[in-house]
């Protein structure tokens, strides 16, 4: 009879103990997530500032013809652009060079496989964009792709 005092004591004990264990880790990550938020920082907070909205109008669609791009290993890439601009009316017109050299710049001998990938064409028509609008300034917004083909 004694042994099953120790063996429920033993029980009681070891269920404390995870208890005081719990508690403890719950502590250790709510003061982290204090910590992280920038709650126990001894620095005063920032005063946000309000920032103004610029709500930029989208004007014209520029479609540019469609080119050929060298591509790895002897494959090509047809590719069709049209520039989203903040140019109204319905006779906008836009030289489509510099986006044209940019998009050359950017596409030439890439690899197939990456181009197949969505991540990857995703990534190269944003470094395309940064290209055309460091080239364009704010008249151009947006490009988008009105062909897309390789072989």
């Amino acid at each position: 009879m004694a042994k099953k005092k120790s063996d429920s004591e033993d029980g009681e004990k070891k269920s404390k103990l995870r208890i005081v264990v719990v508690v403890l880790a719950v502590l250790l990550v709510a003061g982290g997530v204090y910590m992280f938020l920038g709650k126990g920082s001894s620095e005063a907070p920032a005063v946000a500032e309000p920032v103004a909205a610029v709500a930029v109008v989208k004007g014209a669609v520029i479609p540019l013809d469609p080119m050929f791009i060298n591509l790895k290993n002897e494959r090509f890439l047809k590719l069709g652009l049209a520039l989203q601009t903040t140019i109204m009316g319905d006779k906008a017109e836009l030289d489509g060079s510099m986006a044209k050299d940019a998009a050359i710049e950017v596409f030439s001998d890439q690899d197939v496989a990456q181009l197949m990938s969505e991540t990857g064409r995703a990534t190269l028509k944003e470094e395309l964009l940064e290209r055309v609008t460091d080239s364009y300034g704010v008249t151009v917004i947006d490009i988008y792709f009105t062909e897309f083909v390789m072989q």
